[in-house]
């Protein structure tokens, strides 16, 4: 039987080899670790880097909030004139924007160096030829050596200008002095009304009870308003209807200067003249007309308007029968008449219609959403009225009769001089479908963000 012999320092060997293997693996494990804290630090910086692009993203959005053009201004002119408008509102700031769009480095958090550039448009004066409409913009965020840039596009879009958020709108106070109503088709919004007020402390007065669904805005903080009777707004009544649903020293609204002598071009139909047609006859048909200045045409029959009836001012017009107006009403030309001057009377009923199908009136079809655009004319309305088609926007407005009417557009007055409703008159606003840019009142681009163009470069 052999014995088996142990051989000495077998073990300790052994435990040198573990003892090597745990302390490759050990600076292994102590390599990887300072790696994933350097891949982090370096995620972190880019995280940092891309937040600052957002940001500086943000701040540019800011600024160019502040851009209104007039529709008139050429593409190859856009880039300056956003570039001097954002010069304008940021001057005093940290903001710098040079002359080709290019802003410098701006600091956003110096305790985690962080920083952003931006760049309108290419490097270069001009828009991009191919895309004149579109403004890009691209932002690059740094943080410590690290950046990330992302570009978005800001379409050159027409303006929507406030005053059409309300039913009525007036510069003037508003008078109704016998039982008013109005009532809207979907939402109360479509009756809301605006009332400017700037030089008459009573801004809304009714005589009688008042039943409204809007909400009644009045811009001048000094002005009131005078129910006499029973009061109901919005749903609610008394006291609370006033409480809730009337704001004295409203958030001012622009009254938008409609540009009425591009419908010009539409009147190449008949010219009135009081001398030579005979304004008495029955029934007349007027399409595409055109009164000249100082003419003061008096109506005596029954008038259907199709396509524009463009009024040059002075002028005093007057229709003692039924109004149909398929079309538009413009009052235009020159205007530095004298008060009263300009006048549009209409004695007997009147609805206003969209255009007819004939194709002679595809050329101004897309002329939409306006019934009435006379801003320097007094509009009288002493018969019923019983559909207006758009926006009737007069200098002052004057209702009478027992109407009943549904209007797809705002009223809107541009006097000083007080809007008066005589009558127990009801007006049912549908305008929730309503086009949103009526005709003339194209007048202004803003720059409108498109976050689906939002794109990161790297």
């Amino acid at each position: 039987m052999k014995r088996i012999r142990h051989r000495r320092g077998l073990t300790l060997i052994a435990c040198m080899i573990f003892l090597v293997i745990f302390l490759a693996f050990g600076a292994s494990l102590a390599a990887l670790s300072g790696t994933n804290v350097q891949m982090a630090a370096n995620q972190r910086r880019a995280a940092r880097a891309l937040a600052g692009a957002e940001s500086g993203l943000e701040v540019m959005r800011y600024w160019l909030s502040f851009v209104t053009m007039e529709a008139t201004t050429p593409p190859a002119q856009y880039l300056a004139t956003i570039v001097d408008q954002v010069q304008t509102a940021a001057s005093g700031t940290n903001l710098v924007l040079a002359g080709d769009g290019t802003v410098p480095a701006v600091a956003i958090n110096p305790a985690t160096k962080q920083a952003f550039t931006a760049q309108l448009g290419p490097i270069r004066t001009t828009m991009d030829p191919t895309r004149p409409h579109i403004l890009d913009v691209t932002v690059t965020g740094t943080c410590e050596g690290v950046s990330r840039t992302i570009r978005v596009g800001f379409d050159i879009a027409p303006y929507q200008h406030p005053i059409f958020n309300y039913g009525l709108a007036t510069k003037g106070p508003v008078q109704f002095p016998n039982n008013p109503t109005t009532s809207t088709v979907t939402s109360n919004w479509e009756a809301d009304i605006y009332v400017e007020s700037l030089s008459d402390l009573v801004a809304v007065y009714v005589g009688g009870n008042t039943n409204f669904d809007g909400d009644i805005s009045v811009g001048n903080p000094s002005a009131v308003v005078d129910f006499g009777g029973a009061v109901q707004i919005a749903g609610d009544v008394g006291q609370a209807a006033i409480d809730n649903h009337v704001e004295i020293g409203a958030q001012p609204v622009e009254f938008p200067e409609p540009d009425t002598n591009r419908f010009l071009t539409y009147a190449t139909g008949p010219v009135v003249d009081p001398n030579t047609m005979n304004l008495a006859a029955p029934g007349m048909t007027l399409v595409n007309a055109r009164i000249p200045a100082g003419t003061n045409p008096t109506f005596a029959g029954t008038v259907t308007i199709q396509g524009v009836l463009y009024i040059e001012q002075p002028n005093v017009v007057t229709f003692n029968r039924n109004v149909v107006l398929q079309g538009i009403m413009v009052g235009g030309g020159d205007n530095d008449s004298t008060p009263g001057s300009n006048q549009i009377n209409i004695a007997g009923n009147f609805a206003s219609y969209a255009f007819p199908s004939d194709p002679q009136f595809d050329a101004i079809r897309q002329e939409q959403g306006t019934s009435i655009l006379t801003p320097d004319f007094d509009v009288s309305f002493t018969g019923n009225y019983s559909s207006i088609e758009g926006v009737v926007a007069a200098g002052s407005l004057y209702f009478s009769g027992n109407a009943s009417a549904v209007l797809h557009g705002s009223l809107i007055s541009y006097s000083g001089e007080p809007t008066v409703v005589e009558g127990n008159v009801s007006l049912t606003f549908d305008r929730a479908g309503s086009v949103k840019l009526p005709a003339g009142f194209d007048t202004k681009r803003i720059l409108a963000y498109n976050p689906a163009s939002y794109t990161m470069v790297f």
